[in-house]
Order: C-alpha cells, then structure tokens, then sequence
C-alpha cells in the first residue's frame, strides 16, 4: 500500500514539474514578444530612386533588312529589284514639206506623209500621218507627235532630190500668192490635179503644159521656188 501511494505522489510530482515546465516556456515565450513589441521599430533603408526606361527608338527599314533579305518561303529571293524601263518609241519619219500657199484664210502646207506618198494641202491642227500641224511661221513649221513638238524648216522636209514622186503635186510660197511645186515625173496630160481649195488645183506630176495653158475651166500659173524648180498651179477661169 506504501508502495503504491509512493508511486502515486512520485507520478504527481513528476507532472507537477512537466506543468511548471511548460508554464515557464509559456511565459519565456509571452516575454519574448512583448519585448518585440516594445522594442522600437527599425529604419527601414531608403529605397533607390529607379532610372527612367530608355526612350524607345523609332523603327527603321534598314533594321530590317534582314528580314526581308532572307524571307522563309522564297530561298533564291534577290533584294536587289531591276526595274526594267522599256526603251523610249523612236521618232517616225517626217513628212515631206512641198511648200505653203495662202489664199487669204491662213497658211495651207503641202505635205506628203511619206516619201513617195501623195500629197495635199493641210490646215493648221491637221494629222499628217503620226504628226500634228500645230503652227507655220515663215519658212518654219512645228509638228507634235507623242506630246513632243518639233520645228523643221521647209527645206529641212523638202524632197531629197527633184525626181521624187508625188500623186497630187506640192505647193511652196512665201507671201499670200499660190504656188504649186511640180515634181518632174514622165509626161501626162495637161489637165488640173487635185482641188486644193475653191478656185485652185494642183499640177499633176509631171505636167509639161506651159504656163497659161486654159484646161477644163483652169489656167495654169507658174512660178519659180527656192527649191530651183518651178511651182506650178491652176487657177479657175473668172
């Protein structure tokens, strides 16, 4: 029985002392954070000012030449374009000038479209072939083709050489007077050409009839040129 009960207070004092145990770390933990509490509190360190981002730049092509150089879906891409500029349309022949007549409602120019081809008289802002007549100024004409105006000279656009055909005869004059060049061919009749205006008619080429000759209602008229051949035209019969 002694035994037991000394068992009993031996177990007691053992828990006794386990409690107290435990209540000192209690209170050693109580008083350690009411110091912490008390305990003032610590600077904090100043933070650093952050610099600015760098100022972005702008974009550029050549950055990225790169990129467009060696594109993905296209191996044997060439970066250097060749812009193929087709090569300028040549200047077509000009067309042959026979002479001016004027018969009082302005300048009309014998003109031929070609060497060999026939002529006729032309008014100012006619198509001759490709070219346009814009102008006549003395012995000086101004044609435009393709927007571009060129002056020519009379002799510039005469016939190379005086046995050049024509189908209608030409015309050459410096004052307000007729004149027809006639363009030396084989002989044919003696009979007016192609009506040039109201009251005149070419020389058809080759006309050998003298000056003066009266044909179906016509007189023929000739006259020297600066070309060193002889104009020649007809004239209705009043």
């Amino acid at each position: 029985m002694k035994r037991k009960l000394l068992l009993l207070n031996l177990a007691l004092a053992v828990l006794t002392a386990a409690a107290f145990w435990q209540l000192r770390l209690r209170w050693m933990e109580g008083k350690a954070q009411e110091q912490t509490l008390m305990r003032p509190a610590a600077q904090t360190a100043a933070l650093p000012v952050p610099l600015p981002p760098p100022q972005a730049q702008p974009a550029s092509g050549a950055a990225y030449s790169e990129i467009a150089t060696k594109m993905l879906f296209s191996q044997d891409r060439n970066p250097n374009v060749v812009l193929e500029v087709a090569p300028p349309k040549p200047v077509p022949p000009f067309p042959v000038a026979y002479g001016v007549m004027d018969l009082g409602s302005g300048p009309n120019v014998i003109l031929s479209e070609k060497a060999g081809a026939a002529s006729r008289a032309y008014a100012l802002g006619e198509q001759v072939g490709e070219f346009k007549l814009v102008s006549y100024a003395r012995d000086e004409l101004v044609l435009e083709w393709e927007g571009q105006q060129f002056r020519k000279k009379l002799r510039e656009l005469a016939p190379k050489s005086a046995t050049e055909p024509a189908a209608a005869g030409a015309a050459v004059a410096r004052a307000p007077v007729t004149a027809v060049q006639a363009v030396a061919a084989k002989p044919v009749e003696s009979a007016p050409g192609a009506e040039m205006s109201s009251d005149t008619k070419a020389c058809l080429a080759g006309n050998k009839a003298p000056a003066g000759t009266v044909k179906d209602g016509y007189k023929k008229v000739s006259s020297p040129t600066p070309f060193g051949v002889n104009a020649c035209w007809w004239e209705r019969v009043k």
